[in-house]
């Protein structure tokens, strides 16, 4: 056990955590150069960093009573900042994600903040901007552990675009685990996952493909992969999406399929398509939300099991 921290001690820390924050802008009317109360800037944050997706996960991360979450994220809807989209598993719940400006604001309020931090670090040196990271991450901890916050600390999503090592093999298992738990998927299936993405990532370099990951730490939480090489007549091929259990339900699979489209737009693709099966409601959901329709289905057992094969298509305007 830690020893006991004396008054003195304590008192010297709240001054500090009552510098930081004023420093950062927590006691003006606009926070991080918005006009948008902090409350709003977080929200914009978590939903952008796909922390939270709902309006129930997101009082308790912040605190907020119910009232209070429902009066922000009006006003952030009014603002065209957020959107809210019915949940096809449960019809009484919203998805939430940002609009093309609420990401154009996380983009700002992400330079904001770094530049702060930047800034102050700049007066200091490596090893001292490691004692602040592990001193801030600490407290947090602590204070989490005391009961002082409800809300278990959720690391920040951190997004990679490219090559990372495991990746091959960390996809292929979340392929494995999930599609034999659900769907009776074996060997065969992990297989030509694994086989057919190893592949693939032997091409990675090429400008016309490219792979995304969410990872929390080192932890994947999701991917989704873009292949403009393996079809003919200029058609992307996307593949091999996947969004870890323990991710369900924070809006990983929501941004990563952002990120996809964004790529295949910027390359000019004009069509993409992707294969699939009959049953994945959940991820269907987020194809058509992304433009996909479903083009062809027949019973088919390419991935080792016999199931509805489908097709979707995504063609640009």
């Amino acid at each position: 056990m830690n020893q006991p921290s004396d008054t003195s001690r304590i008192d010297k820390m709240r001054a500090a955590a009552r510098h930081i924050v004023r420093e950062l802008g927590f006691m003006q009317k606009g926070l991080a150069g918005t006009d948008l109360s902090p409350s709003a800037v977080h929200t914009i944050l978590e939903i952008g960093y796909g922390t939270v997706a709902t309006a129930s996960a997101l009082g308790p991360l912040l605190h907020l009573e119910k009232s209070s979450v429902s009066r922000l994220l009006q006003r952030l809807e009014s603002d065209q900042l957020i959107e809210g989209i019915c949940d096809t598993a449960d019809r009484r719940s919203r998805r939430l994600s940002l609009t093309p400006k609420g990401r154009d604001l996380l983009r700002e309020l992400e330079h904001f903040g770094r530049q702060q931090f930047r800034t102050a670090l700049d007066r200091t040196s490596a090893k001292e901007a490691q004692t602040i990271e592990a001193g801030l991450t600490l407290l947090a901890d602590a204070l989490r552990a005391s009961g002082a916050q409800k809300q278990p600390i959720v690391q920040e999503v951190r997004w990679h675009q490219g090559y990372s090592p495991g990746v091959i093999g960390t996809v292929s298992a979340l392929h494995a685990v999930y599609y034999t738990q659900n769907y009776g998927f074996g060997a065969v299936f992990e297989r030509k996952v694994a086989s057919e993405m190893s592949e693939f990532m032997s091409r990675i370099e090429a400008s016309a493909n490219t792979v995304f990951c969410a990872y929390q730490g080192e932890e994947l939480l999701g991917s989704v992969s873009l292949d403009g090489q393996d079809l003919e007549d200029g058609t992307c091929h996307l593949r091999w999406f996947i969004v870890s259990h323990k991710a369900q339900g924070l809006g990983i699979g929501g941004r990563l399929m952002e990120k996809a489209v964004n790529f295949v737009d910027t390359q000019g693709y004009r069509t993409t398509r992707l294969w699939t099966f009959k049953g994945l409601d959940a991820a269907r959901h987020l194809y058509e939300k992304h433009g996909f329709c479903l083009t062809h289905e027949a019973p088919g057992a390419q991935w080792g099991t016999k199931v509805i094969e489908q097709e979707f298509e995504r063609t640009r305007a």
